[in-house]
């Protein structure tokens, strides 16, 4: 999977922070770009990110009506799961992963492995 370009990036951003779904103009309105941005250049990266399976869609009206079909927590797991199978030596990978590490995110991963099942077990 491959991360995101710059608007593509932006608008997955509008989308994360809302909490209901949103329409090409509102999240037009929601980009803070340094450039305006078309309408319709909005509205063709957002169908180009349902195309890709990043967006869902429904027809409300005569606008679509779009929301994540992902966290951006679920989204960032996917590209470090992409980038962990890419690596050459997955344990060297995750060996310098986590000592660039800071306290608190070693902490939370601990967390985290002390909560998962092991693996086989029932």
């Amino acid at each position: 999977m491959r991360g995101f370009g710059d608007l593509e990036a932006a608008i997955m951003d509008v989308m994360w922070r809302r909490d209901e779904p949103a329409t090409v103009r509102q999240v037009l309105d929601g980009l803070t770009r340094g450039r305006p941005v078309a309408y319709t250049t909005v509205m063709t990266v957002m169908d180009t990110l349902h195309r890709k399976g990043f967006l869902q869609r429904e027809r409300t009206g005569r606008a679509w009506s779009y929301r994540p079909s992902a966290s951006r927590e679920e989204y960032t797991a996917r590209l470090m799961r992409d980038a962990l199978e890419n690596a050459g030596d997955q344990r060297q990978a995750l060996a310098h992963f986590v000592a660039g590490m800071t306290e608190a995110e070693s902490q939370a991963l601990r967390a985290v492995l002390r909560r998962r099942p092991r693996r086989g077990a029932r």
